[in-house]
């Protein structure tokens, strides 16, 4: 059972002020200023009684007056609260009509995406990223839309007879538009922070340089990359996390270069490369971290040449190497890790050439090698680790040929003969 005495509670979505009912307020009010006159009356009284000087009398007239004179004031007040309160309740009767009109122009940006014009499609996403602005508190909603928007299936055969023209310009737009919403934190239509979900997309291009995913979740799980290229150049990740599990490079490229990754996490493990090609050339990495768990390369490229690591870590245990390069040329550790523990090598190169290491750590133990190449050429050795040991080794080559080795570097060779410092 209710209480009449409780305001109303709240409704999500209504815009309704909480206000106490009116048939309770009246009375109440009624009551209130009845025992506030008959008070004033004879308060009024006491005292013009009381601050009398003369022998005359305080007269009726004058209590009346002084009373009078307050309870216009009490009156006066009670006016005041009265428009206060219609104020309100007409804006709950705006805020209603403004959340009447947001609804109404979300379903109709979604019937737009729906269309089978391109034109119309491309008219919905404009108009579903206007109301994602204009709409804070379901800002998250419009963003998912457009994102599952992705998820749909999509042929990028253009002879195939699911092929839809004009589909990829809509995508690509899509894209544009979230990273425009990606680049300024603190705008007040800004995205960041939101969690974007391409789970299962087929990409064949998009640009999301600059964009700043500082906290969000970002997921590209299962996602392939047929062709074109995905481009976060410029990006910031952090604390934030971004999921390329399980996605496949047919011939696609994503372009990290020049991000920053500072306590983000990016995760490539189970992905498949057979011929794509990923880069981080001249990004930063201070405390973040890149997993390649799991991962098959059987083609394709990861290119780290000119990288900063700063306490970051770069995963590739249990990765299977049957083709395909990971390159680190030029790239600086201090008090990195880079991670092939349980790899196996039958026909890849691992490129560290002119590398600097300091303070950093080089895993490879228990690693196989049957036919691939790790290649340390003029690299520099102030200190840290490397280690081979537990590795199995039946072909391939691993060379440290013109590099520094300094005292307080720390490599255990395992099967590998050991080899003096500044070996030519």
């Amino acid at each position: 059972m209710t209480n009449p005495l409780q305001q109303r509670p709240n409704q999500d979505g209504r815009h309704t002020p909480n206000l106490w009912p009116v048939w309770l307020v009246a009375p109440g009010a009624l009551l209130l200023v009845g025992a506030a006159a008959f008070g004033l009356y004879h308060g009024a009284e006491l005292l013009l009684s009381s601050e009398a000087t003369s022998k005359k009398p305080v007269g009726v007239q004058d209590v009346i007056k002084t009373t009078v004179t307050v309870l216009t004031l009490i009156g006066a007040v009670l006016a005041a609260l009265y428009a206060y309160r219609k104020q309100l309740l007409d804006e709950g009767t705006s805020h209603r009509a403004d959340s009447t009109q947001l609804t109404e122009r979300y379903t109709k940006a979604a019937e737009q995406l729906g269309h089978e014009q391109a034109a119309v499609r491309l008219a919905g996403v404009y108009a579903m990223a206007r109301l994602a602005d204009d709409w804070p508190e379901q800002r998250q909603v419009c963003v998912d839309v457009l994102c599952a928007y992705l998820r749909m299936p999509y042929e990028t055969d253009t002879t195939a007879p699911a092929f839809r023209h004009g589909e990829r310009e809509v995508r690509l737009t899509i894209i544009r538009t979230i990273r425009n919403h990606l680049q300024d934190p603190t705008t007040d239509t800004t995205w960041c922070g939101r969690d974007l979900d391409f789970t299962g997309a087929t990409f064949d291009g998009g640009d999301f340089s600059g964009s700043n995913f500082s906290g969000a979740q970002v997921n590209f799980n299962e996602v392939t990359f047929s062709g074109g290229q995905v481009n976060f150049s410029g990006a910031t990740f952090s604390g934030g996390q971004v999921n390329f599990s399980g996605a496949t490079f047919f011939d696609g490229q994503v372009n990290f270069s020049g991000s920053s990754f500072s306590g983000a996490q990016v995760y490539f493990d189970n992905a498949a490369f057979s011929g794509g090609k990923v880069n981080f050339s001249g990004s930063d990495f201070s405390g973040g971290r890149v997993n390649f768990d799991e991962v098959t390369f059987s083609g394709g490229q990861v290119f780290f040449g000119n990288a900063a690591f700063s306490g970051g870590w770069v995963d590739f245990s249990g990765a299977e190497f049957s083709g395909g390069r990971v390159i680190f040329s030029n790239a600086t550790f201090s008090d990195g890790w880079i991670i092939f523990s349980n790899a196996t090598f039958s026909d890849s190169w691992i490129i560290f050439n002119e590398v600097t290491f300091s303070g950093s750590r080089v895993i490879f133990s228990h690693a196989t090698f049957s036919d691939g190449q790790v290649i340390f050429s003029h690299a520099t050795f102030s200190d840290g680790q490397v280690d081979f040991g537990s590795t199995t080794h039946s072909g391939g080559r691993v060379s440290f040929q013109g590099s520094q080795i300094g005292a307080a570097a720390t490599i255990n060779w395992g099967p590998f003969p050991s080899i003096p410092a500044n070996y030519p």
